[in-house]
């Protein structure tokens, strides 16, 4: 029987530190170009709702691109239309170019809406797709006459038409034209991308997205890494790995203190694993970056067991009601629960925690250097695309 090698865990970060774009200085350069290029490598970026410091989407572009500006965001989904919104394992950004893969979940929602849109009556359906035809893009708010009813759950708005805009966006007939914080335009998806609905992707053609992916955000990937918000697809996935395994494409590997869990990786990836190219590199990631979000890859691999603790009740906290992981190198050193006074004009510290043994010599001055430019992000005004 061959013998499984096994990766040393500094080597299986190192690899998935440069799969992520984190150990080096301008991966994807700058402007609304760097802002599209990290969405396709990356694959998506999530989003958040969350902003007592900047949103997640932004916080994760930020932390691969230094010069990134909100804008370049807004720019790249809203006029080079090449990012769109939709539903990974959470709601995220999606390069334009993987938008054939996402219509079998489109048609999906057609066929067998969620019970949630039980509500949306077909012909007030109908009749939003026409105003938005006939006025173009629209807002909730650029809707003033809905009879107005009662909230049915604390997501939910006493306009019926958000629902309804909601069941369009998911069903792929309308999309997400443009955002203004987190208040968003929809507009019908053909006139807004210029082009018919490219043909759909067979669920084959799916398993390969996922795996392929996977091996380009992750270097070393498990089964559930790569189907991580989509577990139907590991036998699929799996058939794919075997092929490429047998045509020594892929690595089998195990990962030092894994536990045994199946890992693989490309030769060449393994063969040139830049083992201290993040050294002195400090990183405040969001708790939903793709380093971090998934939480068990996250606490193998860098010994942290990050908690989200901002629906845990006050009391109970450990690191805080938003607390960031802190890496220095391909260390998480520290959690820092922040919070942006955007009156005041300044950065809050509400509460530092060391990690993993506690601070070692000069953590905290590259920590605090990090903390500055973090901070003129955080306060950086945002210019308007009109």
């Amino acid at each position: 029987m061959r013998q499984v090698h096994v990766v040393p865990a500094a080597q299986a970060r190192a690899i998935w530190m440069r799969a992520q774009r984190l150990d080096g200085a301008e991966p994807f350069g700058s402007g609304p170009a760097a802002t599209k290029a990290a969405v396709e490598h990356l694959g998506y970026v999530q989003i958040d709702t969350i902003n007592v410091i900047e949103r997640s989407h932004h916080h994760i572009l930020f932390s691969r691109i230094p010069s990134y500006r909100r804008e370049d965001l807004a720019t790249a989904q809203a006029k080079d239309k090449s990012v769109f919104e939709y539903w990974t394992h959470a709601l995220s950004y999606v390069p334009v170019r993987d938008y054939r893969f996402f219509i079998p979940a489109m048609k999906l929602h057609k066929t067998k809406p969620d019970s949630w849109y039980a509500s949306v009556a077909p012909k007030d359906y109908r009749a939003l797709l026409r105003r938005i035809r006939d006025e173009g893009a629209l807002s909730i708010r650029d809707i003033d006459d809905d009879v107005l009813v009662e909230k049915d759950h604390p997501w939910a708005s006493k306009k019926p038409s958000k629902r309804a805009m909601q069941l369009g966006f998911y069903m792929g007939d309308l999309v997400v034209s443009r955002r203004d914080g987190m208040l968003k335009s929809y507009d019908l998806a053909e006139r807004h991308f210029g082009w018919q609905r490219p043909r759909p992707a067979s669920d084959t053609h799916y398993a390969q997205y996922l795996l392929d992916r996977a091996l380009t955000a992750q270097g070393i990937v498990s089964l559930d890494s790569i189907c991580y918000g989509g577990l139907k697809w590991k036998a699929r996935v799996q058939a794919l790995i075997n092929g490429a395994v047998r045509r020594k494409e892929l690595l089998p590997v195990e990962i030092e203190g894994g536990e045994g869990v199946k890992h693989w990786v490309a030769p060449e990836v393994l063969e040139t694993a830049p083992v201290g190219a993040a050294e002195g590199r400090v990183h405040i990631l969001s708790p939903f970056d793709p380093l971090v979000i998934q939480r068990t890859r996250f606490k193998m691999l860098f010994g942290h067991d990050h908690r989200f603790e901002a629906y845990v009740p006050a009391p109970k906290r450990v690191l805080g009601y938003f607390a960031l992981p802190v890496t220095v190198g391909d260390r998480v050193v520290a959690a820092l629960d922040l919070k942006t006074d955007r009156k005041a004009g300044k950065l809050l510290i509400q509460k530092w925690t060391w990690l993993n043994g506690g601070e070692q010599a000069g953590d905290k001055a590259l920590i605090e250097a990090e903390l500055a430019r973090f901070e003129r992000f955080q306060l950086a005004p945002t210019t308007s695309l009109e």
